[in-house]
């Protein structure tokens, strides 16, 4: 395994010399780290579900750098008038940028890629380091997230040094991935659009240009339409419990446990009303945002969880978060998390 901490010219040449190679490599995107492969090698490809121990039948996105892209991926002509003009619109207005579309896709797509399914899963990140190693390697990479299936989602190039390690031919470190959780997925397909994952693209900004769209329901999900449906994902291995804030007030001070809050408020008022004293150390006891910035705790979910999973705790006590704008993106891996490894 190569780690480039400094990612220049030579750094991106071992990457693209990597993938079209039918390595994999894992790079940084605006969202969460991705295990890259050649979109159109389905050897490659394959070597992706048995580094992450994914299941054939959950599957990839395609990340592309440029919409001339898309149609090498995706047959835009079976789209009808009113889906087509959806693409047009939020590819042109979102795109870099963490949105992913399900399109129909084009017949030299490798089915692993796609699970089977008639549909191509489609992103363009903004990521400068991820678009110029698109670029260098042919423009077009499938990479779900750098970790083992089912695990929390790797923020830092660290973590996937530490959950992957040789199983990946090069790590490029890009530093912490600014928003931190993975990409909102959006069916165009139907007569409806719908949301099958929440994700760093609020619906808002969505509904904003398209008008309203539905919500699709991950807990009721065995055989996916796209990546991140399955009910239980995005797991620590230490056990997660879920409470809305007034549950999260009245839980009693349990020393083996660990405690994250949305905010800093809601932690000292849960402190006070113990008798503990702020900045004392009383143990495990995290915020993702001190200031209830959404924003902010979207970016420290995953790396947080991460550190907890590390300290030894024997349950995980979590706050849930408002669930407006990015608060359903991390609402949605608190839920999953909740279920646990089961699958």
């Amino acid at each position: 395994m190569r780690y480039f901490s400094i990612i220049d010219d030579a750094a991106l040449r071992a990457g693209a010399e990597a993938l079209c190679a039918g390595e994999l490599v894992a790079f940084p995107t605006e969202t969460v780290y991705g295990l890259g492969a050649d979109a159109f090698n389905a050897l490659a490809l394959a070597k992706v579900f048995e580094a992450k121990q994914r299941p054939r039948f959950d599957p990839l996105i395609v990340h592309i750098a440029d919409l001339d892209s898309v149609e090498r991926l995706a047959d835009l002509s079976l789209l009808d008038a009113a889906a087509r003009a959806r693409f047009d619109t939020l590819a042109h207005a979102l795109w870099p940028g963490p949105l992913t579309l399900i399109l129909p896709k084009q017949r030299a797509v490798p089915e692993l890629a796609t699970s089977g399914l008639p549909t191509v899963a489609l992103r363009f990140p903004q990521h400068d380091v991820a678009l110029a190693l698109i670029r260098a390697a042919g423009g077009a990479i499938a990479a779900p997230s750098a970790n083992p299936f089912g695990y929390l989602s790797p923020t830092r190039a660290e973590h996937v040094r530490e959950q992957l390690g040789e199983k990946v031919a090069v790590i490029l470190d890009g530093g912490p991935c600014g928003i931190g959780v993975e990409s909102s997925v959006l069916e165009l397909v139907s007569d409806t659009p719908r949301i099958l994952r929440p994700g760093g693209m609020p619906r808002e900004r969505i509904e904003a240009l398209i008008g309203a769209v539905e919500l699709g329901a991950a807990s009721t999900v065995t055989k996916p339409h796209s990546p991140g449906q399955l009910k239980s994902h995005y797991a620590p291995r230490t056990s997660l419990t879920l409470h809305s804030r007034a549950e999260m007030l009245e839980l009693p001070w349990e020393p083996a446990s660990a405690w994250l809050f949305f905010d800093g408020d809601t932690r000292n008022l849960w402190l006070r009303r113990r008798a503990i004293t702020a900045g004392h150390d009383h143990g495990r006891i995290y915020t993702l945002s001190e200031h209830g910035n959404l924003a902010v705790a979207a970016a420290a979910l995953f790396e947080t969880l991460y550190k907890i999973d590390h300290a030894g705790a024997s349950i995980i006590h979590t706050q849930r978060v408002p669930g407006a704008g990015l608060g359903n993106a991390i609402n949605d891996r608190l839920e999953r998390a909740a279920v646990g490894l089961s699958c």
